[in-house]
């Protein structure tokens, strides 16, 4: 997709971090930009920041609860008709070990990043398929790809998230349907979701994860994937044994140490 103007782009979590970022970008374009999140002053914080922009609609929504997406669906089309771009970008992470997770805590991880995703998108992508035209993003990370301790029920979400989005993208494209989808799986992104994180590699600058994922959308990438080395998990994946990609990932890029001090957002 290469033209976003006057395009109706809707982002879930979109009242902080990179979801702002990229209204604010997509503003600067000329889209008319929905936003979507729990949290109602950042909403109305938010609002005020970039209605200077352009078209800004906010929505609180509880994306936890189904029958809040339900209701917030059919708001956002009695009010918009349409929705052209749709961004699944809310997440949560808890960092501990999966034997110190409460019950709720794995289910309220896995119906944010993991579930949601999909209701949300089951509702838009039927209007989408009506007119034959749309566009996908789904928000997933590198721990998509890379296990890691602290992280086991995020990683299961994002791996989810990986995994319907890709295998959406190739029903789009099986049904000859122009509906582009693309997933995108970044490293730790310097929000503030990862506070604490410690790490060799290093942490993306949030204006460049969003420049790289509009570019991404414009191109209509599969996959976005940053930094550049994650491109190449996979093929290391396959050559080596568990035992020796634990030692190179774990012991000399550190990477199973990164959440040891991890504290999140506040």
């Amino acid at each position: 997709m290469k033209d976003f103007k006057n395009k109706n782009i809707l982002i879930t979590g979109g009242a902080s971090g990179i979801g702002k970022l990229m209204a604010q970008e997509f503003l600067k374009r000329g889209a008319r930009v929905i936003i979507w999140d729990i949290d109602e002053a950042k909403l109305n914080a938010v609002k005020e920041d970039l209605s200077v922009l352009g078209n800004v609609d906010v929505y609180r929504v509880n994306i936890a609860d189904q029958e809040n997406i339900k209701a917030a669906y059919v708001n956002v089309m009695n009010d918009h008709h349409k929705v052209d771009v749709l961004i699944n970008n809310a997440g949560i992470v808890v960092g501990k070990y999966f034997h110190e997770h409460s019950v709720d805590e794995i289910r309220c991880t896995m119906e944010i990043n993991a579930y949601a995703p999909m209701f949300i998108t089951h509702l838009f992508l039927q209007d989408m398929l009506k007119i034959n035209s749309g566009y996908i993003c789904n928000i997933s990370s590198s721990a998509a790809m890379i296990s890691n301790p602290k992280m086991s029920v995020y990683a299961a979400s994002k791996w989810s998230v990986l995994g319907w989005s890709d295998s959406l993208r190739i029903e789009m494209k099986k049904l000859n349907k122009n509906i582009g989808v693309s997933t995108v799986t970044p490293y730790y992104i310097n929000t503030g979701m990862f506070d604490g994180v410690k790490s060799l590699i290093p942490i993306l600058k949030p204006a460049k994860v969003v420049a790289k994922i509009i570019r991404g959308i414009e191109n209509n990438k599969p996959i976005i994937s940053m930094p550049w080395s994650i491109h190449f998990v996979r093929f290391f994946q396959g050559i080596f044994s568990v035992r020796i990609f634990d030692w190179f990932v774990g012991d000399i890029l550190g990477i199973y140490k990164t959440m040891d001090e991890f504290k999140g957002r506040s």
